[in-house]
Formats: structure tokens, C-alpha cells, sequence
């Protein structure tokens, strides 16, 4: 891979993690840098997924590819920040 692949995944990465944040209703208590990651995993996973469904080489723009992109990183965050936030909240027994 090259630095351009590079620095093109992780553009869309973003891009497709704030997407899947802001579909989300609340806040999330989850950091950029992990949305960063859910975006990146997202887009991966999404174009794999289209690509088998037979959507991810179409003329023009790609709309299914990047929701299915979309609501998989609104999943990734919600699932994670539900899970941060059972660790964090944890409430603590006072002696």
C-alpha cells in the first residue's frame, strides 16, 4: 500500500466514523481517535460487504456502499461506547 492509500483510508475513515457518530441520537463518550478506528474498520468492512453484495462497483458515487459504511460505524460506536461505559460506571463500594 501506498502513503496515498494511506492517507486516503484514513480520510474516509473519519469522514465514515463522524457520520456514524452523528446518526447516533445522544452523546457517546467515546474519544476521536476511537472513532478514528471504528471509521476505518467500518469502511473496510463496508466495502467487502457491498463488493459481495454486488453493489461496490457502480458508476458514480457508490450511495449503498457508503451506507452500508455509514450505519456499520454507527453500530461500531454505539456498541463501543456501551461498552466503555460499562467499565467506566461501574459504581465503586465505599469502605
Amino acid at each position: 500500500m501506498e502513503i496515498s492509500g494511506l492517507v486516503s483510508a484514513l480520510v474516509i475513515g473519519a469522514a465514515v466514523g463522524l457520520l456514524g457518530r452523528l446518526v447516533l441520537p445522544g452523546r457517546q463518550h467515546i474519544g476521536v481517535l476511537w472513532t478514528l478506528v471504528v471509521g476505518i474498520a467500518a469502511a473496510l468492512l463496508g466495502s467487502l460487504l457491498a463488493s459481495l453484495l454486488g453493489v461496490g462497483a457502480t458508476r458514480g458515487v457508490d450511495w449503498i456502499e457508503w451506507l452500508i459504511q455509514v450505519v456499520l460505524a454507527g453500530l461500531g460506536v454505539a456498541g463501543l461506547d456501551r461498552a466503555l461505559a460499562g467499565t467506566e460506571r461501574k459504581p465503586r463500594l465505599r469502605e
